[in-house]
């Protein structure tokens, strides 16, 4: 007789965090927690018995990890897990999957994408960071989606483009960790318009930085109101020097050749993100270290030049641009630079999700780097992504002595491709394949068609 269609709470936690390798006896244990899980269940439809949301939060993410993205493939893991249990199957209709994944609680999803992100960030091995500190990267990003006419309303395409040839794009600013790669935070908003900016969305973030962090980020981020909240909260950074600042590395406190301490004082404009009562407990001068190497001007709040020598923290600097491998990765390899949804509320699960699948998946690369003597950075992300992918029913089916057997050789093959320490000429930014030869759309859709 086949097992009942409604499987137990624990059953579904224990499958849950099985197909993502969260056992007890590896590194970096508990990054999803049972409380965490079990909020996801009961913020669903608990009289569902095919698409529980933990199925379906399951589905969504191997579906956001899939090559193609769609729907019907989460259908089709869902069908083949069930025929592997020996329960009854589901059908291969999208709808029932669809009104599931429009019922997941976008607010439990987005704290799982947190909580796993900071959990893998403070757990990282003492090797993997910089003179004791935990390394931050941040930037900021943009993503396309369908056009519809929701999707519009809440992330309006630029104003540039006509009406009915653009999409709607959104910006995302991420804030990631150096020594394993996850997603500690993140903010999302329009493209355009008030508090819409990098600068804007980052500061809904700065609380998720702490003593213990050292943030890296582009001149972008190098602004009074930026450092003096880092400064206020003991969060150290390095930043790049803005372009339109010309330093004269003969005035301040000098530590070296082309090395000082400089004051900034206070603006008297305001930033259109930041409070009144914010703003008016900012100091009217902060003190900040000015370095220069090889011609670029870097700011810092590590004042002390014999512990933090300046050629030290431009070498660290350089450092930064894996937050842009990393984008890369979540929006080409992971296919969230054009998302799917066709409501700005999915639009904004499926975000969320994308980050909590690359967030597991950076968690299990770290696993096989702490068993084997590697640094996750330097393994292959897809590789991960692959090896899970062909072994995710059989997570779900095994179990005990068969299932502990299967884990560790996953984790050894993860580490078997490394590519952090290629060596290549620098490529030409050229495009060998010819696009098709179509012309350019010049008006809506709907006109192009003939009745």
């Amino acid at each position: 007789m086949k097992k009942s269609a409604r499987l137990s709470l624990r059953l579904q936690i224990r499958s849950f965090k099985n197909t993502f390798f969260q056992f007890n006896d590896l590194p970096f244990k508990g990054l999803l927690s049972d409380k965490s899980i079990e909020s996801i269940h009961k913020s669903g439809n608990r009289r569902e018995t095919v698409f529980t949301p933990l199925i379906t939060l399951r589905a969504f993410l191997f579906q956001v990890l899939s090559p193609t993205g769609s729907c019907k493939e989460a259908v089709a893991h869902v069908l083949i897990e069930r025929i592997g249990s020996n329960c009854s199957e589901n059908t291969m209709n999208t709808g029932p999957y669809c009104k599931a994944r429009s019922r997941l609680s976008l607010s439990h999803v987005k704290e799982m994408v947190k909580s796993s992100g900071e959990k893998l960030h403070h757990n990282a091995s003492t090797d993997w960071l910089w003179k004791g500190y935990r390394v931050m990267l941040v930037d900021g990003t943009t993503l396309l989606m369908p056009d519809t006419l929701d999707n519009q309303d809440t992330y309006p395409q630029q104003s540039v483009q006509k009406a009915g040839l653009g999409f709607p794009i959104v910006r995302l600013v991420g804030l990631l960790s150096l020594a394993t790669g996850s997603c500690v935070d993140y903010a999302v908003g329009s493209f355009q318009g008030k508090g819409s900016g990098e600068t804007s969305l980052f500061s809904q973030l700065i609380a998720s930085l702490g003593t213990a962090n050292l943030l890296l980020a582009d001149r972008y981020y190098t602004t009074y109101a930026i450092i003096a909240l880092l400064l206020k909260q003991r969060t150290s950074l390095v930043f790049r020097q803005r372009s339109n600042v010309k330093s004269d590395f003969r005035r301040g406190q000098r530590l070296g050749a082309k090395d000082h301490i400089i004051s900034v004082k206070k603006p008297r404009r305001k930033p259109v993100w930041l409070l009144d009562s914010l703003w008016n407990e900012l100091p009217d001068e902060i003190f900040v270290r000015e370095f220069s190497v090889d011609g670029v001007v870097y700011i810092s709040s590590l004042l002390d030049s014999k512990k933090y020598p300046r050629n030290s923290l431009a070498k660290l600097y350089q450092q930064r641009w894996k937050v842009e491998l990393d984008f890369r990765t979540i929006k080409t390899h992971m296919g969230m630079e054009m998302l799917r949804c066709k409501t700005a509320d999915m639009v904004n699960k499926e975000i969320a999700v994308h980050l909590l699948a690359y967030n597991l998946i950076r968690a299990n690369l770290s696993r096989a780097a702490c068993l084997n003597d590697k640094k996750p950075r330097y393994l292959s992300f897809m590789a991960a992504v692959q090896l899970m992918r062909n072994t995710s029913s059989l997570c779900i089916t095994l179990s005990g002595t068969l299932l502990g057997k299967l884990i560790l050789p996953l984790l050894l093959a993860m580490t078997e491709t490394e590519v952090g320490n290629r060596i290549r000429p620098n490529q030409p930014r050229v495009i060998k394949r010819r696009p098709k030869a179509y012309p350019m759309m010049t008006k809506p859709r709907n006109e192009y068609v003939t009745p």
